[in-house]
């Protein structure tokens, strides 16, 4: 990439290291990098403009970008399932850019880890992880802190959360968009917290410190069986048209039910434990320390209990 630089991922699955191709770069550099872009970053980051690109994704038009996207970004698509048009093949099965875009895996494809002790991967994802926050809930990202006080956005709540573990798990536009709950457990409480839009790209991030504190997200406190109680954060991002609830949060989930998704943009979840419930998996942590994220696979192993 140009201007020196570059998302290094460690990718679990391939055992290598990989330098990730990001969706809209310019446009992420002009919005966050360039003086005129960051003038018009109010606008950008408006819920509105998203809402409004969000809207054209659900064209029969934007049907029309899925082969040339497959393509560019090399996804292998046989993992899928089809879109509506099931007898056509699958690059021309989907009616729109955003039923794409939520496409679901085939049966089989991804399974979440059986052990009692381990936490399945709740979204195919990029990971940070952080296996205990400092007393006053501050967190790095990108070179600035933050507090996990204000991405849960109730001092109450967040008092669960004091010195426990983190993990940021970033969805770039290339990914499957659906997220999933870790473990078996309930609901106990949900809400969202207003906020703008902003891209969570890296880039962004790199010019822009507190986006996932600014940005939209939707908070749920789940507890679970194995992990006790959990912050699991849903942060909308720039083009995110909406952040979508699938499961009925009034009945218990079982480990590795689909949660919800997010219609077109890039993503991130973020999942906060209590103090010495549970830690993120080791390499994880390693690479969290050099500064790279670590590319895993839904329902692979993320975390172990204490």
């Amino acid at each position: 990439m140009s201007q020196g630089f570059e998302i290094q991922i460690f990718n679990r699955h391939k055992n290598r290291m990989e330098i990730e191709k990001v969706y809209g770069d310019n446009m992420v550099k002009f919005a966050y990098g360039n003086p005129i872009g960051r003038l018009l970053g109010p606008v950008i980051a408006s819920k509105t403009l998203s809402q409004l690109y969000g809207k054209s994704q659900d064209s029969l038009k934007s049907a029309q970008k899925v082969a040339p996207f497959l393509k560019n970004f090399n996804i292998d698509i046989d993992q899928y399932q089809k879109g509506s048009f099931k007898d056509n093949p699958i690059e021309t099965s989907y009616k729109s850019f955003n039923e794409f875009f939520i496409r679901e895996f085939q049966e089989g494809q991804r399974a979440f880890t059986q052990k009692d002790d381990e936490m399945g991967a709740f979204a195919e994802a990029r990971y940070f992880g952080h296996e205990s926050m400092s007393d006053d809930l501050t967190i790095p990202v990108k070179g600035s802190m933050l507090r996990a006080v204000d991405l849960i956005g109730d001092s109450e709540l967040a008092k669960a959360f004091i010195g426990g573990p983190l993990m940021i798990a970033r969805l770039c536009p290339v990914d499957y968009h659906r997220y999933h709950y870790p473990d078996h457990g309930k609901t106990l409480q949900s809400f969202t917290v207003p906020g703008d839009l902003h891209s969570v790209n890296p880039l962004a991030l790199k010019y822009r410190h507190d986006i996932f504190i600014k940005n939209e997200r939707r908070v749920s406190i789940l507890e679970t069986e194995h992990f006790g109680k959990l912050a699991y954060i849903e942060v909308g991002a720039t083009c995110v048209g909406k952040i979508v609830q699938s499961f009925d949060e009034s009945q218990p989930f079982k480990k590795g039910d689909e949660k919800g998704y997010f219609l077109f943009g890039g993503s991130t979840v973020v999942l906060c434990g209590e103090k010495g419930n549970w830690a993120p998996s080791s390499d994880m942590l390693e690479n969290t320390k050099a500064g790279i994220e670590t590319y895993i696979q839904l329902g692979d192993v993320v975390a172990q209990t204490n």
